[in-house]
């Protein structure tokens, strides 16, 4: 059974386009495509605690861990590792499954594109989704070697929060739903919709409450299932 989510928008994000979002107990981060300033704003009001420039390019997810923020520099085919007191970059990875998005023409000149999602597991890997590959790919950021990967539903992948029993929640922007999947297999446990025009790019979960931010409109809400 598909579940249909209640959008209960919050607030507008401080940026014009944001992308990604990582909860936090001090607040709610979001990384901006537009602006690529991160920014950590109060959980109530959206009001802006802390806001930095960052390096990056066309970011697209965010996400905290072992001590960094981690930010996907979507057009650059990088990761970044952040300073989270500052914002200034601390080393750059390879993006992995890089390569030209499935829904334009794959001709020669076609822009290859890198990662979006991110999210730290609590086996110190790093989560990534990455819409070429339509696959989640698990990074050991130590040798920054590939663990393992699966597969992501649908076409464009996007957003990544943890369910509370250790499957992971996955966006696809395209379709407008959210997919529970199994880290080991991919397995689809759960699938839940948003009704149009409401668009899901950076997702994270707090108190067991899905939030969500939507690039084109720069709604912050959350995402509500009876």
């Amino acid at each position: 059974m598909i579940k249909i989510a209640k959008v209960e928008n919050r607030y507008k994000s401080p940026g014009p386009q944001p992308n990604g979002l990582q909860a936090a107990a001090d607040g709610l981060w979001c990384i901006d495509q537009g602006n690529m300033k991160v920014y950590r704003s109060d959980w109530e009001t959206g009001e802006v605690q802390f806001e930095a420039d960052t390096d990056t390019e066309h970011s697209s997810g965010i996400t905290l861990g072992g001590g960094y923020l981690w930010v996907a520099s979507t057009f650059e085919l990088k990761i970044a590792k952040l300073d989270p007191l500052s914002g200034k970059t601390v080393e750059k990875y390879d993006s992995p499954g890089s390569g030209v998005v499935a829904w334009v023409p794959q001709t020669d000149d076609a822009k290859v594109t890198g990662a979006h999602g991110l999210e730290w597991g609590e086996d110190g890997h790093l989560y990534v989704a990455t819409p070429p590959s339509q696959m989640i790919h698990v990074m050991d950021v130590d040798s920054w070697q590939e663990v393992r990967r699966f597969r992501a539903p649908g076409l464009r992948v996007h957003g990544l929060a943890w369910a509370g029993d250790g499957t992971l929640w996955v966006s696809d922007t395209s379709a407008g739903t959210i997919n529970r999947l199994d880290i080991e297999d991919g397995r689809v446990w759960e699938v839940i919709r948003l009704e149009a025009p409401n668009e899901v790019h950076g997702l994270t979960i707090r108190d067991g409450v899905l939030w969500y931010c939507d690039a084109a409109t720069c709604d912050v809400g959350r995402l509500v299932v009876d």
